[in-house]
């Protein structure tokens, strides 16, 4: 059996100020559909990515701005952040965490700089869309 993740849902305030940043972000719109006042789907999938976004009205309890820790992957962080910065999208700067697994979620562990080794998975850099849902950018040059 495939499973293979297909679309995550994000809660969003403001549908159209969400679109207009995932667009500068480099989103494609693959659909907006407006139902009715208090219904409205917007889809959106990240460059390269089998796996979509959604959000809009009705779609979802969860509160604005709540979701944390979605992973982008990237070849090149460094390219990255300055394309987002390009596109108007604050990142924090790059970092790398001194356990070696994965990154905490608090600034424990947490060192300014790329991982000096350069190893798959151990660079991040973060940004939120206006809500404050929290995306990470992980470099991956190789993935396995």
């Amino acid at each position: 059996m495939q499973l293979k993740l297909a679309v995550l849902v994000l809660p969003v305030s403001d549908v159209d100020r969400a679109k207009s940043f995932y667009e500068a972000v480099g989103f494609r719109l693959d659909a907006d559909h407006v139902i009715d006042a208090s219904y409205r789907v917007v889809h959106m999938t990240p460059p390269g990515s089998a796996c979509s976004i959604l959000f809009g009205s009705g779609v979802t309890t969860a509160a604005s701005g709540s979701v944390r820790g979605l992973h982008l992957v990237v070849s090149d962080i460094e390219q990255a952040c300055r394309e987002l910065a390009a596109r108007g999208v604050v990142t924090g700067g790059i970092f790398h965490d001194t356990s070696g697994v994965f990154h905490r979620s608090t600034d424990e562990k947490r060192v300014e700089g790329p991982d000096p080794q350069c190893r798959d998975y151990h660079s991040y850099a973060e940004f939120s869309d206006p809500d404050g849902n929290e995306w990470v950018l992980q470099e991956v040059p190789a993935r396995a």
